[in-house]
């Protein structure tokens, strides 16, 4: 039965898409990161609760076929603003970005500005820093 959840889990790994715009946030990125954890010996896998392990799949796979969205239509596809789905995950990613810049420290922003990229250039400007005389 194992190798049977397993091969169920890996299928609906592969039909989930994978959204790049949603970098670190992604659920299909995150699901067969658990897969690949919940099943590191593949299908040799002992299931602990394999009730509850079906429970999980069926709810993925419910998500998975817009179960619900097909179960409580929205009369319309459009918000208080008007915007689209597509021009709200474009704000949604932008706006993500900005802020994670915006929770860098000082110190961090400062040596991401003067700091060299290329590992040669880093030793070099850490060698200049060093080898000067202290007054």
């Amino acid at each position: 039965m194992a190798a049977l959840r397993y091969r169920r889990f890996l299928k609906l790994c592969e039909e989930w898409p994978v959204d790049e715009t949603k970098r670190g946030r992604d659920l299909g990125a995150y699901l067969r990161q658990w897969v690949a954890q919940a099943f590191w010996e593949g299908e040799n896998t002992q299931i602990a609760e394999p009730e509850a392990c079906d429970q999980m799949y069926e709810s993925l796979a419910r998500l998975h076929s817009n179960y619900y969205k097909y179960k409580y239509p929205r009369p319309r596809d459009t918000s208080f603003s008007g915007l689209s789905v597509e021009e709200y995950k474009l704000i949604l990613s932008d706006t993500l970005e900005e802020f994670q810049e915006m929770n860098k420290s000082v110190w961090r922003k400062l040596q991401e500005k003067f700091l060299p990229t290329r590992p040669e250039e880093k030793h070099r400007a850490w060698t200049r820093v060093l080898s000067r005389p202290w007054t």
